[in-house]
C-alpha cells in the first residue's frame, strides 16, 4: 500500500524520486513532512517492509533515487532490507532513520551500505544536506559508462617533495581546463592530506572502496565521493589512522571502476613505489615523478627512474618542485645528469603562498601566479590545448 505526494521546490538540489518505508504512520508522516520542507521530490510511501525479499529490493533500488527506511518498527527486517538494496548496486542512495538510534544498529546500517543515518526529530538543515549529497551522487553515477578514463599518477622519490600539493592543484586545474569529469584519488595511505589541502570533508575514504572491492561499481563508488567547489570529485584518504592491508587486485578494481565514470583519474600515490605492479604503472598511465633539487632527492629520483625504465611500461615525466632558477648550489647540467634527462616541468618556489594555501584550505589555482600558471600549463598539455590560456574563473571553496 502506498501514496504519492508532490513536494514544492524549496531547495535547488535536483528533482529526486524518494521511497519512505515505515509501518509506523507517525514515523512515516514525520519523514514525509521533513522531506517536503527541503526538496522538490516525488515521494512514495510504503506502510510495510516489502514481503518479497528478492524483487522488492531490486525494484526499490532501481526505481528511486533515495530510499529512506524506518529502523525502529522492526530493526532486523529494516537492516535486511537495507542490505538487500545496497547489494544490488541500483541507483538509490539508501538512508536510515530512527527516533532512538541504537549504536549497534547504526553500525550495522553503515556496514550494509547506508549513506546517511538521520535522527527524529529531523533537523531541516541535516536532511537538506543529505538530499543535496544524494543529488550529487546521482549526477556522478547517472552518465553513460566510459571505458577509457585516463590515469595520471603523482609519485615522489622522497617524502616531503610536495607531491600532494601538486596533485591536488593539478586535479583542480584539470577539472577546470578540460571541463570533463575529473576524480582525485588519495592513495597516500595511511594518512593522506588531499582532503585537508582542498578544504573538503568526507565520511568515507579510499579504504572503504578498497575493503569493499568485491562489490565496487560506479554507483557504489559515487556514494564514497565528495565534490570540491571547483567541480573536482575527491576520494579522500581516511581522516584517522587506518592500518589496512590492501591487495594489488583491490587497487586495480578501484581504478577500473573509476575510469568507467570519469574522463580523468588523478592519483596521489605519495612515495609508494611498492604499487608498481598495479594498474597505476601500466602503459596507459602517465606518471609525474616529483622531485626537488637536493642531493638525496636527486639520488632517489635517479634510482626510481632506472626502475621505471627497467619496467618498460609507464610513461613518465619529471616535475621539479620548488624550483629556484637563481640557486647555484647544483647547476642545470648536474641536475640533468642525475635525472638522466631534462625535466619536463618546473614548478616555481613560493613557500609563503603554499603555506597560505594549506592553512586556509584554498587552491593555488584560485590565484594567478607563476605556480598556478606552471600547473595550468601541465593540465592544458594533457587536454591538448595549445592556445593562450583564458583568464581564470574564480570559485568559492566554502559555498
Amino acid at each position: 500500500m502506498s501514496t504519492r505526494t508532490q513536494i514544492p521546490d524549496t531547495l535547488s538540489a535536483g528533482f529526486l524520486s524518494i521511497a519512505v518505508i515505515s509501518p509506523d504512520e507517525e514515523l512515516r508522516s514525520a519523514a514525509v513532512t521533513a522531506l517536503g520542507e527541503c526538496q522538490q521530490s516525488q515521494i512514495q510511501e510504503f506502510a510495510s517492509y516489502p514481503s518479497n525479499s528478492d524483487d522488492a529490493p531490486r525494484m526499490l533500488g532501481n526505481d528511486f533515487d533515495v530510499v529512506l527506511i524506518d529502523m525502529d518498527s522492526n530493526p532486523e527486517d529494516a537492516v535486511d532490507l537495507l542490505d538487500s538494496i545496497c547489494s544490488i548496486h541500483g541507483r538509490a542512495t539508501a538512508m536510515a532513520y530512527s527516533a532512538d538510534p541504537d549504536p549497534e544498529i547504526m553500525l550495522r546500517c553503515m556496514r550494509a551500505g547506508a549513506r546517511e543515518f538521520l535522527k527524529i526529530p529531523f533537523d531541516r538543515g541535516v536532511i537538506a544536506e543529505a538530499l543535496v549529497r544524494a543529488s550529487s551522487i546521482r549526477l556522478v553515477a547517472a552518465p553513460e559508462r566510459k571505458t577509457g578514463g585516463r590515469v595520471l599518477v603523482f609519485l615522489s622519490a622522497k617524502g616531503g617533495s610536495g607531491v600532494t600539493t601538486l596533485a591536488c592543484n593539478y586535479a583542480v586545474s584539470l577539472a577546470q581546463e578540460s571541463e570533463k569529469k575529473t576524480l582525485l584519488i588519495d592513495l597516500n595511505l595511511p594518512l593522506g592530506d588531499a582532503a585537508i589541502n582542498l578544504g573538503v570533508r568526507s565520511a568515507y575514504s579510499t579504504v572503504n572502496a578498497l575493503q569493499s572491492s568485491g562489490r565496487l561499481d560506479s554507483s557504489f563508488l559515487a556514494t564514497l565521493l565528495v565534490q570540491h567547489n571547483s567541480g573536482l570529485y575527491v576520494l579522500a584518504a581516511p581522516s584517522e589512522l587506518a592500518t589496512v592491508q590492501v591487495s594489488d587486485d583491490a587497487i586495480d578494481k578501484l581504478l577500473e571502476v573509476a575510469c568507467q565514470s570519469f574522463d580523468y583519474v588523478v592519483v596521489d600515490a605519495g612515495s609508494r613505489f611498492e604499487l608498481q605492479h598495479t594498474r597505476l604503472f601500466d602503459e596507459s598511465s602517465m606518471i609525474y615523478l616529483v622531485t626537488q633539487i637536493g642531493i638525496s632527492e636527486l639520488r632517489n629520483s635517479n634510482r626510481l627512474i632506472s626502475k621505471l625504465r627497467g619496467s618498460g611500461k609507464p610513461k613518465f615525466e619529471i616535475v621539479i618542485n620548488r624550483y629556484d632558477s637563481r640557486s647555484r648550489e647544483i647547476d642545470e647540467e648536474d641536475i640533468t645528469k642525475a635525472l638522466t634527462k631534462p625535466a619536463e616541468w618546473k614548478i616555481p618556489n613560493n613557500y609563503a603562498m603554499i603555506r597560505r594555501m594549506q592553512n586556509s584550505a584554498t587552491s593555488i589555482m584560485q590565484e594567478d601566479s607563476p605556480i598556478s600558471r606552471a600547473i595550468q600549463e601541465m593540465t592544458r598539455s594533457v587536454c591538448g590545448k595549445t592556445d593562450t590560456p583564458k583568464k581564470k574563473k574564480g570559485f568559492s571553496l566554502f559555498g
